[in-house]
């Protein structure tokens, strides 16, 4: 049994605040979570548990705009700017860590490991994620984040509705207090923890080279040439990495190693997270040593 998370910051991009825990032996390789988009640190709390259990460091992260990190002021959404504030948040550790990343963590991934910093990682998990995404799933979830981001919610039944609506293959909880990491209360109602600048078109600058697909194959295409191992793992059920986008991804890719997790969607960790969390393993446990 490790420890509980132990919280810290550091400054990012421009200064903002990124806030992240860490867990387990802070001298081991560390294992960096990158959330999706609308996600926080918190949807790793037991695969990070699972990997510090093992020896090695893991380390979760809130994006800029997302959890108890700061939202920019100057609008500056950029995937190079995640990239940027995960950058400083890897000076603290030791070096080469493994980073994992999901949906727009797997996106700030390969941009940081592939283009901003080259060589910065021993190994690369990208989490239901490929550059050439199906855009019928993005824009559900993109539909999904915007709804009532302005207007909120009158209580945690409320949330716990939508949510379950989103994801019909979830039980809905029955505890409600944990739909609050995901919250903000403001008077008698509750917010989604994002900033509403990322999610409604007018930051300044947004997030576009998640269109950029060609660029992001680029990166990829940087990070493999360095002998970088990488696993894609995939939940079965997702609508954003469809199985034909997979094939072309790993046609295209052949040296990355897959796996395609039964019974979860685009949340993979969150939906299965033993069979995610094994995965993960089973890959660190053959091709990185753990420092």
């Amino acid at each position: 049994m490790v420890a509980a998370p132990e919280p810290f910051a550091v400054r990012g991009t421009g200064g903002v605040r990124i806030v992240a825990d860490r867990l387990g032996d802070g001298h081991a390789r560390a294992v960096v979570f990158l959330h999706g988009g609308g996600q926080t640190r918190r949807s790793w709390g037991r695969a990070a548990a699972a990997v510090a259990e093992r020896g090695w460091q893991a380390v979760t992260i809130d994006l800029r705009g997302h959890g108890e990190s700061d939202w920019s002021v100057d609008g500056d959404y950029r995937v190079v700017s995640f990239a940027g504030d995960v950058q400083e948040v890897l000076r603290g550790l030791p070096a080469k860590p493994v980073l994992v990343g999901a949906s727009l963590g797997g996106f700030t991934t390969m941009l940081l490991a592939g283009e901003v910093s080259p060589g910065i990682a021993s190994a690369v998990v990208l989490v239901d994620i490929v550059p050439n995404m199906d855009p019928s799933g993005a824009n559900r979830v993109h539909a999904f984040m915007a709804d009532r981001v302005e207007s909120g919610f009158g209580s945690l039944d409320e949330v716990a509705d939508m949510i379950a609506e989103y994801n019909p293959h979830r039980p809905r909880p029955v505890d409600l207090d944990g739909l609050t990491t995901n919250l903000r209360r403001r008077g008698d109602r509750w917010y989604w923890h994002w900033d509403p600048q990322f999610i409604s078109g007018t930051a300044a600058f947004p997030p576009i080279e998640v269109t950029e697909s060609e660029r992001l194959y680029t990166a990829v295409e940087a990070i493999l040439r360095d002998g970088v191992p990488m696993l894609l793992i995939r939940g079965q059920m997702s609508d954003l990495v469809s199985q034909e986008r997979a094939d072309e991804f790993l046609a295209r890719f052949p040296q990355i190693e897959f796996t395609d997790v039964r019974g979860a969607g685009h949340m993979v960790a969150g939906d299965r997270n033993d069979v995610f969390a094994d995965a993960v393993l089973d890959f660190l446990s053959r091709r990185v040593d753990r420092g």
